[in-house]
C-alpha cells in the first residue's frame, strides 16, 4: 500500500494510473503493462524494461512566458535519448522565455510526480507536444503515473488517443 498522497488537486498517482488504463481499454488500445522496481530515471528504468532508450517517452512540463503577466504549459514529450529544446519550445508558442515548470506545478498539472509523468494531458493548462522522432517507433514506453509500473504502448494507438501536437522540439 503507497503512503503517497495525492497532489494539491487531491488526485492521487493511483487515480491517473486508472484513468489512462480505463482510457486505454475503452479505445481499444494495444499495451502491455511491466512490474519493475520503483524507478523514473529514463536510462534506468528503460534497462528494466529491457527497451532502447530512444523508446522512451521522456516527458518534461516546460513553461513558456508570453508576456509580463501570462504564461502557458506544455508537456513537452521527446525521445529517451534526447533533451527538450526549450529554445524550439519556446519559439513554438512565440513566447520572450522557457523553461521547467517548478516540481510542484509540474506534479499538479500532470497528476503524477516526476520520473511517472504519462505522454498524455488531462489537464486543459496542459498543451501536448510530441517530438516526431519518437513517433517513428513502433511502441513506446512510459511509466505509467507510477515508478513501480510502466507501458508499452502501440505508437499508432498513442498517436490516436492522445491526439498529440507534433512538432520537432528535442535537442
Amino acid at each position: 500500500m503507497s503512503t503517497r498522497k495525492g497532489n494539491e488537486d487531491g488526485v492521487s498517482e493511483h487515480e491517473t494510473y486508472t484513468k489512462l488504463i480505463g482510457l486505454l481499454e475503452e479505445r481499444g488500445a494495444r499495451f502491455r503493462i511491466y512490474e519493475h522496481a520503483p524507478e523514473g530515471a529514463t536510462e534506468a528504468v528503460s534497462a528494466l524494461r529491457g527497451n532502447a532508450v530512444e523508446q522512451a517517452a521522456k516527458c518534461i512540463v516546460v513553461m513558456v512566458k508570453l508576456g509580463k503577466k501570462t504564461k502557458r504549459y506544455v508537456l513537452a514529450v521527446v525521445p529517451g535519448d534526447r533533451r527538450v529544446d526549450l529554445g524550439a519550445v519556446k519559439a513554438l508558442l512565440g513566447g520572450s522565455y522557457a523553461g521547467f515548470a517548478t516540481p510542484e506545478v509540474a506534479e499538479r498539472l500532470a497528476r503524477s510526480v516526476s520520473g511517472t509523468i504519462l505522454p498524455f494531458s488531462f489537464d486543459e493548462e496542459l498543451t501536448l507536444v510530441v517530438d516526431p522522432a519518437l513517433l517513428e517507433q513502433p511502441e513506446i514506453y512510459f511509466n505509467a503515473a507510477r515508478l513501480d509500473r510502466s507501458l508499452a504502448l502501440v505508437t499508432e494507438d498513442y498517436v490516436a488517443i492522445a491526439e498529440p501536437r507534433v512538432e520537432p522540439i528535442a535537442g
